[in-house]
């Protein structure tokens, strides 16, 4: 239960009172991600069923746009930007790991936050009402899933940082949660095609390590947060694709 919360902890800005995880709770809750973005998604659902029952159609797909950076404060939110700062920057490798670490936010990764949470609120609009709950349910799961498939295949950049924690051992766990929790609730709301889910979020994942590895050397702690991000929004745009 403490690795669970754990998990929570480090995914959601969710008020857990006095709970403060060891560094081993903290390591092993890396494969109870998928579990948490199953809460998550429940949450989400049930938001999702409310809006699309008792509010416009655009004011609601601008909603589920943005009440999941409210969930984490904008942590994944920052990963993007400060990737986008530091890949399109056309500096040398370890230009771009300065780059960002810088807390400052620049040009393209404003340009980046405004280009994704437009892609979200036009795939939300442009979604039948009756399957909002649904996709918001598995944006979030699938989010959290493509995290623990990311770290799975790739290795961390920086001999420290916020992520080094969940690279000591292989989430053979998370990474089977990973493909299977996506799969079934896809099937669960959108029939066979909904099956692909964890298949394509694997294939997102590895396509992005192998990015991330030639860009900057592997992973860091804000690739990882802007690959949770854009596996958000390749879940809506699968969502999307098969209804």
């Amino acid at each position: 239960m403490r690795t669970f919360l754990a998990a929570v902890s480090m995914l959601s800005a969710l008020p857990l009172g006095r709970f403060c995880p060891t560094e081993t709770e903290l390591r092993r809750s890396l494969n109870l991600f998928p579990a948490a973005g199953l809460l998550f998604g429940a949450l989400f659902y049930g938001i999702g069923w409310c809006l699309a029952g008792y509010c416009a159609l655009l004011p609601a797909a601008m909603l589920l746009a943005l009440l999941p950076e409210a969930l984490t404060k904008g942590l994944h939110l920052d990963g993007l930007a400060d990737t986008a700062d530091g890949f399109l920057s056309g500096r040398s490798r370890e230009r771009k790991l300065e780059i960002m670490r810088d807390s400052r936010t620049g040009s393209m990764g404003v340009a980046a936050i405004f280009a994704l949470l437009g892609m979200k609120f036009a795939l939300f609009a442009s979604l039948p009402p009756e399957l909002l709950p649904a996709a918001a349910g598995l944006m979030m799961l699938g989010g959290r899933s493509g995290i623990v498939l990311y770290i799975g295949m790739s290795r961390y950049a920086r001999p420290d940082g916020m992520g080094a924690i969940w690279y000591r051992e292989k989430p053979f766990a998370g990474i089977l949660l990973a493909l299977l929790l996506p799969s079934a609730a896809g099937w669960f709301f959108f029939g066979v095609p909904g099956c692909f889910a964890g298949l394509a979020l694997a294939v997102f994942a590895f396509v992005w390590s192998r990015i991330t590895k030639r860009v900057i050397g592997g992973a860091t702690g804000d690739t990882i947060g802007c690959c949770e991000e854009l596996s958000e929004l390749l879940i809506l745009a699968g969502a999307l694709a098969v209804c």
